[in-house]
Formats: C-alpha cells, structure tokens, sequence
C-alpha cells in the first residue's frame, strides 16, 4: 500500500454526520463504518483525532433563535450532544479493538478525561485514538473552531473534514446541479466568497498556522483512507504557496 501522506491528522465530523437515513440520533451502521475506516487509518501508523459535532442531537445556536432559550446556555447544551457522540464513537472504536481516550473541554471525570494538551499528545504518541468533545468549552464557539483550535495543540498535519457532500462547490449542489466544484482553494478565496467550509474564525485560525483543510465526501466508503493515502478527492484549501 502506498505511504500515508499524513503523520498526524484531525478528523472533524458533524453531528449530522452520525444520522445516517434517520431523522434524529445515532445511525449504528454509520457508527461501524466510521470505526472500520479509522480502524485502516491507524494500522498504516498515522496518528488520529477526532472532534464531532452534535447537531443531531442537540444544535445551541438554532434552539436559542428558536426558543429563546439563553445563547449560552444553548450552547453549553450543544457541548453535551458533542459529548453523548464522543462517547458513542469510542464504544464502537474499542469494540473494534481500536484503543481511544476521550477528552472533554468540559470537565466531567466519570465519563471523561480532562482536556489537557501534553496528555492529548502523549496518547497520540501511543497510538491511541484521540476523541475530543465539548467543543472548546465555551459558548459562542462552533465545534469547526474547536477542530482548528485541538489541530494545531497537537501540530496536526491536516483537518480532514467529511461532509455529506464531495467537496466545496461556488453553490449548493443539493439545490444547483450547475453548481462547480473546486479542487483547490485558498483561506482567502473561502473568507471572501463566504464559501461554507468551516466558520470565519476556524478559516482565520488555520490561515494564520498554515493548516491545510481537506473537505470531502463521508458517503462513500474508503474515502478517509483515500485522503489520508494523498489521492487527489474532495477540495484542498490551503495557503495558496
């Protein structure tokens, strides 16, 4: 098999990621099929980590417009969701003989370890997969901050970012069949197109580091693998050098 193109990398999941063909909640076969690729990924020596999103549980900032329940506290409800799917995550991950650590932002000792860097760092060195949760701990910050933010603490190589679709398109390809798709694009063109790849501060903070951001297509299988064996699928945004 080919040589990883990556030593280190951050997978960043959505929530949504989880649902599968369902409505609400945690699809298992989307769950076995995440655990089986990160599973290949690990067995060529590449270190992983992973940040999820809870939208399918629990999304803060649409609860708060909608209900009127307080940003923060919305937020803060957000953070557990992230949690509950970290969880589930390492369930699968272990049973499948892979050996995980989750970390929480927020800090809940019964189910969790608190985040803290240098332990971060030395269960990657370990081979153990890294499962941050709890976004960043705060409010008003998105769990695509919270990747960018775990990437560089643990001088990722790339965010690995799989979406359900196959990459940055100019518009919604759901709703344009006319829509392009982008091979390659720079932090700039993302924040000035306001082209939905991550939010406005996760683009800034890995456009101020220099880490690369691969979106890509999470429906097909193989293709975390793909990514990581440096075939040319999905979009790059990078620094434009």
């Amino acid at each position: 098999m080919a040589k990883p193109s990556y030593r280190r990398i951050l997978l960043k999941l959505s929530g949504e990621a989880l649902l599968g063909r369902q409505a609400y909640g945690i699809d298992e076969k989307v769950l076995a099929g995440l655990s089986d690729e990160i599973r290949e990924v690990t067995a060529l020596g590449v270190e992983v980590a992973l940040v999820v999103g809870g939208g399918n549980i629990f999304r803060g900032i649409r609860t708060s417009r909608d209900f009127g329940i307080d940003r923060a506290s919305a937020d803060y409800m957000g953070m557990l969701a992230t949690v509950m799917n970290s969880l589930a995550l390492q369930d699968v991950l272990e049973r499948d003989g892979v050996t995980t650590r989750v970390l929480s932002a927020i800090e809940m000792r019964a189910i969790a370890e608190p985040h803290i860097r240098r332990r971060a760092l030395r269960h990657l060195e370990k081979g153990r997969v890294v499962i941050f949760a709890a976004g960043t701990g705060n409010p008003y910050f998105t769990t695509d901050t919270a990747a960018a933010l775990r990437a560089m603490e643990i001088n990722a190589d790339a965010i690995l970012k799989a979406t359900k679709v196959d990459g940055v398109y100019d518009r919604d390809p759901m709703v344009d069949p006319k829509a392009r798709k982008f091979a390659r694009l720079t932090y700039i063109d993302v924040l000035q197109r306001n082209l939905k790849v991550m939010d406005a501060t996760a683009i800034s903070l890995c456009m101020d580091n220099n880490l690369p951001i691969v979106v890509f297509s999470l429906t097909r299988r193989g293709n975390i693998l793909k990514v990581v064996l440096g075939e040319k699928i999905g979009t790059v945004v990078h620094g434009g050098k």
